[in-house]
C-alpha cells in the first residue's frame, strides 16, 4: 500500500510538469529526500549488512534486479560476465545513457560500532575463512543506483530514450567490468552514448561531490617476484647464495625507479606490498616472494615500470652471484587501466549537477593513483565517453573535526570506514539523475 500510495502522489507530481519537460531542480531534490526516507535507507542497510566478495555476489546481483524490475526496467538480465546485472528502461527514440554501480565487498573485519555494522564472514578462493565489509562504498553505489532507477521509472514523461543500469560484479579484483565486456555486454544492450558512475569518497563531507576531467584514475598492475637462491645453514652463510639479501637488495633498488628514472611530471607508484621467505632463525631458504603493485597513468609509464623492475632483479642478482638460470621471475597481471573522464562529458555533467547543488559543493579535484575498472567501458573499439564522479559520504562533524586537526579520517578500505547514509545517497540520487537527464535532452 505504501509503494501505491507514493507511486499516486508521484504521478500527481509529475502531471503539474509540462510534457517532456525537463526535470526541475527542486523536483528532484524534493523526490531524492523522499525517497532515501521512505526506502532506500533500509535498502543500503540491507545491501550493508549482506556484503558478498568479488566473483561471489550471488545474493546482492538477485536482489539488485529484483530492485530493477520494480523500478520499472522493460527488461532484466542476469548473469552477465558472471553476476552481472542489467536493466534496460526505453522510452522512445533519443539517446542512450548507461548508469552503472559495482556490488563486491571487501575481506575486511568491520569495526566501525555502527548497529547495523556487518559480521558477515565467508570462503575466499582459497578456502580461508574471512570476514566481509562493504569498506569502499559499493552499498552506496548500488543503493544511489536504485534510487535513480526508481525516479527515472516514475517520470517517463519528462524524457525521451533508453537508459542502461549496469549493475557490476568484481571491481575490488579488477576484473568485473573485463568478463561482462567479453561476455558481450555491448551485444547485450544498445550502444551507449554515455556512460556515467559514481563513486564514494572517504575525503569529502556528505552532500558534496567532486569530479576530475581527463585521466582521473591510475593503470593498475600486481606484480609478483620469485627470488631464488641457494639454501643453507645460517652459520655457513658462505656456502649459500642469500635470496633474503637480495630480497632486501631489490626492494631498496626498485625505490629508484620513480625518484631517478621517471619523470618527475609523470605520477607513478611501485610499492612493495608483501615479502615472504624463510622458515627459521638458522636457516637460509631457498627463496623469497614479493608483491608489488604499480600505479602510472600513461601507457609509456607503465611499460618503463616494468622493464626497469626486470633489469633490476636481472642485475642484482648477477651481482649477487646467481647463475643465469636462476634470476629471478618476474609476473606481470594485466590489472586495471587508467581511468579517463571524457573532458566534454565532465563539463556536462557538472553543469547538470550545478543546477541542484550549491556551487560550493563541487569540487574540481585532482587525479589519485587508485584504480578502477569502470575505465574498460571507455576502452572499446566503440570509444564510449565515460565519466566518473566523487560522491562526498564523510559525517559533517567528522570532516569539521579533521579539518581542525582533532582526528584523521579513515581512508576507503578501511575498518572504520563509514559514509553518512542519508545525506550521501540523496545526493547520490539527485546528482545522478540530473546528469542523466541532461545528457537525454540533448538533441
Amino acid at each position: 500500500m505504501k509503494m501505491k500510495r507514493f507511486l499516486a502522489v508521484l504521478g500527481a507530481i509529475v502531471l503539474v510538469f509540462p510534457l517532456n519537460a525537463q526535470l526541475k531542480a527542486d523536483y528532484i531534490q524534493a523526490e531524492a529526500a523522499k525517497q532515501v526516507d521512505a526506502y532506500l535507507l533500509d535498502l543500503y542497510k540491507h545491501f550493508h549488512t549482506h556484503p558478498e566478495l568479488s566473483f561471489y555476489e550471488k545474493e546482492t546481483s538477485a536482489r539488485v534486479a529484483e530492485e530493477l524490475e520494480k523500478a520499472g526496467c522493460d527488461e532484466v538480465i542476469t548473469n552477465v560476465g558472471g553476476y552481472g546485472v542489467l536493466g534496460i528502461m526505453r522510452n522512445g527514440n533519443g539517446k542512450t545513457v548507461m548508469v552503472r554501480a559495482d556490488m563486491d565487498a571487501l575481506p575486511v573485519q568491520e569495526a566501525t560500532g555502527l548497529e547495523y555494522a556487518s559480521t558477515v564472514t565467508t570462503q575466499d578462493d582459497q578456502g580461508n575463512t574471512v570476514y566481509t565489509m562493504h569498506a569502499c562504498g559499493h552499498d552506496v553505489h548500488m543503493t544511489s543506483f536504485i534510487g535513480t532507477a526508481r525516479m527515472l521509472g516514475s517520470t517517463r514523461n519528462k524524457w525521451k530514450g533508453t537508459i542502461i543500469f549496469l549493475g557490476q560484479p568484481a571491481e575490488e579484483r579488477g576484473g568485473g567490468a573485463d568478463a561482462m565486456l567479453k561476455d558481450g555486454l555491448l551485444d547485450k544492450i544498445p550502444l551507449p552514448d554515455y556512460a556515467v558512475a559514481l563513486h564514494t569518497s572517504a575525503s569529502l563531507p556528505a552532500g558534496h561531490v567532486g569530479y576530475v576531467g581527463g585521466y582521473a584514475m591510475a593503470n593498475v598492475n600486481s606484480v609478483d617476484i620469485h627470488i631464488k637462491g641457494q639454501g643453507g645453514h645460517g652459520a655457513y652463510p658462505h656456502t649459500t647464495k642469500d635470496p633474503v639479501v637480495l630480497a632486501a637488495k631489490i626492494v631498496l633498488s626498485l625505490q629508484t625507479i620513480v625518484s631517478r628514472e621517471i619523470s618527475p611530471l609523470d605520477p607513478a607508484v611501485v610499492t612493495v606490498g608483501s615479502i615472504h621467505g624463510g622458515t627459521k632463525h638458522n636457516i637460509i631458504g631457498n627463496d623469497v616472494h614479493l608483491q608489488l603493485t604499480l600505479r602510472s597513468y600513461t601507457e609509456e609509464v607503465r611499460v618503463a615500470l616494468i622493464e626497469k623492475i626486470k633489469r633490476i632483479c636481472n642485475g642484482e642478482a648477477m651481482a649477487s652471484g646467481i647463475p643465469e638460470e636462476m634470476w629471478p621471475e618476474v609476473t606481470v597481471f594485466e590489472g586495471t587501466p587508467s581511468l579517463y573522464n571524457d573532458p566534454v562529458l565532465s563539463e556536462k555533467a557538472a553543469a547538470a549537477m550545478g543546477k541542484i547543488l550549491d556551487t560550493e559543493k563541487i569540487h574540481v579535484l585532482s587525479p589519485v593513483m587508485g584504480g578502477e575498472d569502470f575505465s574498460r567501458y571507455g576502452m572499446t573499439e566503440e570509444d564510449i565517453p565515460i565519466f566518473l564522479y566523487w560522491l562526498g559520504g564523510v559525517p559533517q562533524e567528522k570532516y569539521d573535526r579533521a579539518q581542525a586537526g582533532e582526528i584523521s579520517l579513515p581512508s576507503l578500505h578501511s575498518a572504520l570506514f563509514y559514509p553518512d547514509p542519508e545525506p550521501t545517497l540523496t545526493t547520490g540520487v539527485e546528482s545522478m539523475v540530473s546528469i542523466v537527464n541532461s545528457l537525454l535532452l540533448e538533441k
